[in-house]
């Protein structure tokens, strides 16, 4: 049989055998076919008769910038150009229980780096196990040589820049990853409030049809419309795995997309939603080019009006309740008259460690300052923000962060510059900490800064090393920037392993 014609998609599979025959299974990534990769599946072939590899399609790769390194087509032709190897099919999923339950393999082989399943941090292996189990199977383990696909790629390849490299290089000598495994999971006990405005981000999914034939404007086609939880429930959903979260929010008078709301918000969170008067929920809606995720227009529904002192006091009430419980102040202010000076003074008067991100947006902008978040434990701010903020278009960055940190008076200042990555001052030692930018593609950048803001709160408010905190909340920030919208909610074991392929 051709290379070529031992590969299938997962739904285009169907193996055809005489009963007797016994099916052997393998699966992973295999991004650099190497000796170890051979002998294992060599290996695998003495436990039956036909041999399938499945491998993770592209899209459901998780090990971190410019992985994989060779795309699904290409791994899929350099296994299938084993002898050992019978079939090869690209499974469309992010585990292998969807591809097992379609092959459905006496044995599932893995290598022995597997063998103590507690190691896998994602925890698929219970979940390929049971499913191997399920259908009268078992799994083995061979016991050939191993190596590091992402090692000899990380080695040999020039998939990081000299900045990243060199950052990488500094963490690695720092700190051992299971140093860095438990200082994640150690988290998990912080009391985090959440404050912030809720926010429906819509997005429209169309395509160019062209000129009206009557009028002087652009015409397109609706395809879709999405719908994800924005501002604060997105800050709020992405630490629901790395710590106790309560949330403190503000919807419409009338309780609009409230379901929606509970619907996409974990159901450890806690929270309360003010229900602001004279006001709607808010949805920010964006019509996006279908081709490329290109947005083409923005449509906003809001009422910025400062709350009532009716508002105010209801809000009050509760948030002293919530700081009393609390360790951690997330504060994400978008401008859309949720926090007023009234409240952030009476906040500010608590001890509670203080993180903000105070927005400036195209409803805010020229009215929005940092000024009334003076004393901050910790201040996250994109370098137009910082800008706008100093008055200042071309002026030196890092003088900008270190005059706006005095003015403000706050312990850590952030300044996010996209690809440029990031840079942290810090007020005490008066130096600043640069990390390059690790996003691997750019599908929209709403709400990084947000996961960005905290993850960094969280890991600072934990005594973590500053350069490792910056790296960690880097890499969730380029997370949420490749994939749509707020459509993915954090998890830190997929950031752990991300972090585990890249200091390899």
């Amino acid at each position: 049989m051709k290379s070529k014609e031992k590969i299938f998609s997962i739904n285009n599979f169907k193996l055809n055998i005489k009963k007797n025959l016994k099916v052997v299974q393998c699966h992973g990534v295999f991004d650099l076919l190497h000796i170890g990769h051979i002998r294992h599946f060599k290996k695998a072939k003495t436990y039956g008769d036909i041999l399938v590899v499945s491998i993770t399609a592209d899209k459901f790769v998780k090990k971190g910038y410019n992985r994989p390194y060779f795309n699904e087509k290409l791994r899929s032709e350099a296994l299938a150009s084993l002898d050992c190897i019978d079939f090869v099919v690209i499974s469309n999923s992010a585990s292998a229980v969807t591809a097992i339950n379609k092959i459905k393999p006496k044995i599932y082989c893995k290598g022995q780096d597997y063998k103590k399943l507690n190691k896998d941090i994602t925890g698929k292996i219970y979940k390929e196990k049971k499913a191997v189990e399920a259908i009268g199977g078992k799994i083995v383990f061979t016991n050939d040589l191993t190596f590091s696909s992402s090692t000899l790629i990380n080695d040999s390849f020039d998939i990081f820049d000299v900045d990243q490299k060199n950052f990488i290089k500094k963490i690695k000598i720092k700190f051992t990853f299971d140093y860095i495994k438990k200082l994640v999971f150690n988290l998990k006990n912080t009391k985090t409030l959440v404050l912030g405005e809720a926010i429906i981000d819509e997005y429209t999914f169309c395509e160019v049809i062209g000129k009206s034939g009557k009028e002087p404007i652009l015409a397109f086609r609706d395809i879709k419309t999405e719908r994800y939880a924005g501002g604060s429930l997105a800050i709020a959903k992405n630490l629901s795995k790395f710590s106790k979260i309560n949330l403190v929010s503000m919807v419409g008078e009338k309780n609009e997309h409230y379901n929606f709301i509970k619907k996409n918000l974990p159901n450890q969170i806690d929270s309360f939603f003010l229900k602001k008067s004279n006001s709607t929920t808010i949805v920010k809606k964006r019509y996006i080019d279908r081709n490329n995720n290109n947005k083409l227009l923005g449509i906003y529904k809001f009422n910025d009006i400062d709350l009532s002192k009716q508002d105010q006091i209801k809000l009050l009430n509760h948030l002293t309740k919530s700081i009393k419980k609390s360790e951690l102040l997330i504060i994400s202010d978008f401008g859309h008259g949720f926090l007023t000076e009234d409240i952030i003074k009476k906040i500010f008067k608590d001890k509670i460690y203080k993180s903000v991100n105070a927005q400036i947006n195209s409803s805010n902008i020229g009215f929005h300052s940092l000024n009334k978040y003076k004393n901050s434990n910790i201040v996250v701010i994109n370098e137009t923000e910082l800008r706008h903020e100093m008055k200042n278009r071309d002026g030196n960055l890092d003088l900008l962060i270190k005059k706006l940190s005095n003015e403000i008076k706050c312990k850590y200042l952030i300044v996010t510059s996209g690809r440029s990555g990031v840079k942290l001052y810090n007020a005490k030692t008066k130096k600043i900490h640069y990390c390059p930018a690790f996003a691997n593609k750019i599908v929209d950048k709403v709400g990084a800064g947000d996961t960005l803001l905290a993850v960094i709160s969280l890991l600072l408010y934990n005594n973590c090393d500053i350069d490792l905190s910056l790296f960690i909340s880097s890499i969730c920030a380029a997370e949420s920037v490749e994939s749509i919208g707020n459509s993915n909610i954090l998890d830190p074991n997929y950031i752990l392993k991300r972090i585990d392929h890249m200091i390899k």
